[in-house]
């Protein structure tokens, strides 16, 4: 054990360039990440109600408000995503990742002084300006670094804060942090080699590809890679965004390898993962748990289990388990959970607390637990690792633009549901859980141990025997009919 333990941790400092590299693009993740865990919680302060007039509002109201100030930067993300293909081709991904950190910077700075010096009104119309503006920055930074690191952050910076406008206000300076981190470490990173290849700096390629495995540009391991990036790329060089978009429907396997991180990335949403990211407070109180600082509590204590499944997760299952299995297991764990859930709702409607209400409170944190063995971080890894190497600015806009877009569509409607359709949205959104499982199963290919450029391989054809030939179980379907070998 000691032996081994020592091995990796030689093997990790050997990479340590590439861990740091890693660390510094995926900190961008926590824009979105804080934000989620942040506007839930604020949404249930009284000063912030108090200062916006919210307690005034009817239930309904109060739903559309809820559901308008939470979407509104999903819809910022949405256009910021539009513009990434542009700036990261013509100036590559560092500069466009730095740019989308200042924004989000700014963005949360106009939303930490918003109201200061003006009335109601207008402290409300900048409100949804600086949403909407910090996110086009977390929709660039979701399109340009999808590894995915942390989803939710720990609310506890506002509970022990006096009741009073720096309350609400407190959270929204705090999200500055990981903006400036970001930026910082950002910073003395080098560009991405197969944007440097595409522009013909094949020399500064080599040069990051040797940083990031700290060796010399002669080194065989070096050139060889750069050479498959180079014939990867061979006679593609420079294609124009528009002749991108043209091209993925070259040929079925393109355009299949081109509609797969799409609907990676609508499934994503529909597990009603921002559901409960945003509007957990409501939930545990329908579940019996009432009051400012227990609502915070439980949001928090959810905000940290999610933090450390994701982070076990990608250390531990993405490479061992595979793309599929995670994908898969984690699709039924949502799915049994958020029908629980919506069952315990239906036939315990009352917010008084019995003990099968602490089993559904159990029952969000597993939620939590499998959203993060799956549909959390694997959706970005399976659109990265699928898209044609070529094709990819292209792909990964058309995957991050239809995850925003049902991201704003979620979020604006989940607070109506909630107050419409009570238990019935957890049972629609277990249903949908079930169904992107069974699509795991019998329609995607495992991409594990294929390098990005012969991922192209596993979709020539027989993509549904392949597929289930990777899936649990699922060569009981096929009889003796197999893939060809890769």
């Amino acid at each position: 054990m000691g032996l081994t333990i020592k091995g990796t941790l030689a093997e990790v400092s050997r990479h340590r360039n590439a861990y740091i590299l890693a660390l510094s693009a995926s900190m961008g993740s926590f824009f979105y990440g804080w934000d989620t865990g942040l506007m839930g919680g604020i949404l249930t302060l009284a000063s912030f109600q108090d200062y916006f007039g919210i307690n005034k509002m009817s239930t309904s109201a109060q739903a559309d408000f809820n559901g308008n100030i939470v979407s509104i930067m999903q819809g910022g993300s949405f256009f910021g995503v539009l513009g990434t293909s542009w700036t990261s081709s013509r100036f590559g991904r560092k500069w466009s990742l730095i740019a989308s950190g200042i924004i989000y910077i700014i963005g949360s700075l106009l939303q930490a002084i918003v109201g200061l010096g003006s009335n109601q009104v207008v402290a409300l119309r900048v409100l949804y300006f600086s949403r909407f503006f910090a996110g086009l920055g977390v929709g660039m930074v979701s399109a340009l670094a999808p590894s995915y690191v942390s989803e939710d952050d720990v609310e506890f910076s506002s509970i022990n804060l006096p009741s009073g406008n720096m309350q609400w206000r407190m959270p929204f300076l705090v999200q500055l942090v990981p903006g400036i981190l970001f930026v910082l470490m950002m910073l003395p990173q080098p560009e991405s080699p197969r944007w440097l290849v595409r522009r013909g700096r094949c020399a500064e390629a080599a040069e990051t590809l040797a940083y990031v495995v700290r060796t010399s540009v002669d080194d065989k391991a070096v050139l060889l890679t750069l050479d498959e990036i180079k014939a990867d790329f061979m006679g593609k060089q420079r294609v124009p965004m528009l002749m991108q978009f043209r091209m993925m429907g070259e040929s079925r396997k393109i355009a299949l390898r081109c509609l797969i991180p799409s609907i990676a990335m609508f499934f994503q949403q529909w597990t009603g993962t921002n559901a409960i990211n945003y509007f957990s407070p409501q939930i545990f109180a329908g579940l019996g748990i009432s009051g400012t600082t227990s609502g915070l509590f439980s949001t928090g204590i959810y905000g940290l289990v999610k933090v450390i499944a994701v982070g076990l997760t990608l250390a531990l299952a993405v490479e061992s388990w595979g793309r599929k299995i995670c994908l898969f297991v984690g699709g039924l764990g949502q799915g049994f959970a958020m029908l629980w859930i919506g069952g315990f709702s239906a036939v315990h409607p009352q917010t008084t607390i019995v003990p099968a209400g602490y089993v559904s409170i159990v029952a969000v944190y597993l939620y939590a637990v499998f959203y993060c063995i799956g549909w959390g971080p694997l959706p970005w890894v399976v659109a990265s690792e699928v898209s044609p190497n070529h094709l990819r600015p292209a792909v990964m806009t058309c995957a991050v633009c239809v995850n925003w877009l049902f991201a704003f569509t979620i979020s604006r409607l989940t607070p109506a549901m909630l107050d419409h359709i009570t238990y019935g949205t957890f049972l629609l959104f277990g249903l949908c859980c079930i169904v992107m499982s069974a699509w795991v199963y019998f329609f995607l290919p495992e991409t594990k141990g294929y390098a990005l450029e012969d991922i192209k391989y596993l979709f020539e054809k027989d993509i549904i025997v392949r597929s289930l030939e990777d899936s649990p179980g699922g060569r009981v379907f096929l009889g003796g009919k197999r893939a060809a070998s890769v």
